[in-house]
């Protein structure tokens, strides 16, 4: 993704002081619905594209990062977003989202994120920390990041749901680490759902992961969409295929995202970014025709051999 010039940074940053009702002009084409997919173990509708927070929300005290933030948060509410990730790991991310949160008031927030402790006893004192900084009554999803002690903070994610101080428990990983144990995990564990990095080039968990998915009707949620940018840094400026426009595609970000939301076994993608536009760019991934197995072959055939 390409820094925005010190002007759009001021622009986002004056739309977010304005009303809602002025900073999303009522002339604007409403957007297509988001396409969803259920949460396996539930059967709620999910939108299948969501919002990540890893670095992009990382901003501090900054009054300009923080109104930026709050600006792509409107944003995705106004498109049919949902899910927002994050976790304690993320620095201020957690403040951040909680802040644009109380100004916004969105209806449909699905709150995701994480335990990252490595003490069990630890764990509930650090949720309920995470649980103010966003300012909800409860998350609807927790999940333990990299897997950092699983074993002692699962019981706790599991009482937590059954007590009804919690919708959905998961795990996570990412950079395609410890899959092994994310499958011995999803095999003996009720987990709701598994986050883990899938891309055009990641493909790594189709093998088992994703099928393993299925098979124990756990939902998926995939980071990492774009290698932290790698990918469509590297695409930049090469002409998309012919494909592209029967899929309804106008940027290689939306075709990645499309390749990825297409597999059945994923529930949501989640990008992350400090931009409006990519984030209205990312949300027009989600609606309208999602390339079938023959085109996705193709795109990544494509893809190898231009990134």
């Amino acid at each position: 993704m390409t820094p925005r010039s010190p002007s759009r940074r001021r622009l986002l940053g004056s739309l977010v002081a304005l009303p809602a009702s002025l900073a999303l002009p009522s002339a604007q084409a409403a957007p297509a619905p988001l396409l969803t997919r259920s949460a396996p173990s539930s059967g709620e509708q999910l939108p299948v594209i969501g919002l990540g927070s890893w670095i992009t929300f990382n901003v501090g005290r900054d009054p300009q990062g923080r109104a930026d933030s709050a600006a792509v948060m409107r944003a995705f509410f106004a498109g049919g977003g949902r899910m927002i990730d994050s976790s304690p790991m993320y620095g201020s991310a957690q403040e951040v989202i909680g802040e644009a949160l109380r100004a916004l008031k969105p209806a449909s927030l699905f709150a995701a994120d994480k335990v990252w402790i490595g003490s069990g006893a630890q764990g509930p004192e650090q949720i309920e920390t995470s649980r103010r900084r966003w300012g909800v009554p409860r998350f609807d999803l927790l999940q333990v990041h990299n897997l950092l002690a699983w074993d002692e903070h699962l019981p706790t994610l599991f009482r937590m749901k059954k007590e009804g101080r919690l919708r959905y428990f998961g795990i996570t990983t990412s950079e395609g680490r410890r899959h092994a144990e994310i499958e011995k995990i999803m095999a003996s564990q009720p987990i709701d759902f598994v986050q883990i990095s899938y891309n055009v080039l990641d493909r790594e968990v189709e093998r088992r992961i994703l099928p393993l998915a299925r098979e124990q009707r756990i939902g998926v949620i995939v980071n990492r969409p774009f290698r932290q940018g790698d990918l469509t840094q590297a695409l930049a400026g090469k002409p998309l295929p012919g494909w592209a426009a029967d899929i309804g595609c106008t940027s290689w970000a939306q075709a990645l995202l499309k390749f990825i939301v297409a597999h059945p076994a994923v529930t949501c993608a989640i990008p992350a970014t400090s931009s409006v536009a990519h984030v209205r760019e990312n949300l027009l991934a989600g609606a309208g025709r999602l390339p079938d197995e023959a085109l996705r072959k193709r795109i990544i055939q494509d893809v190898e051999r231009l990134a």
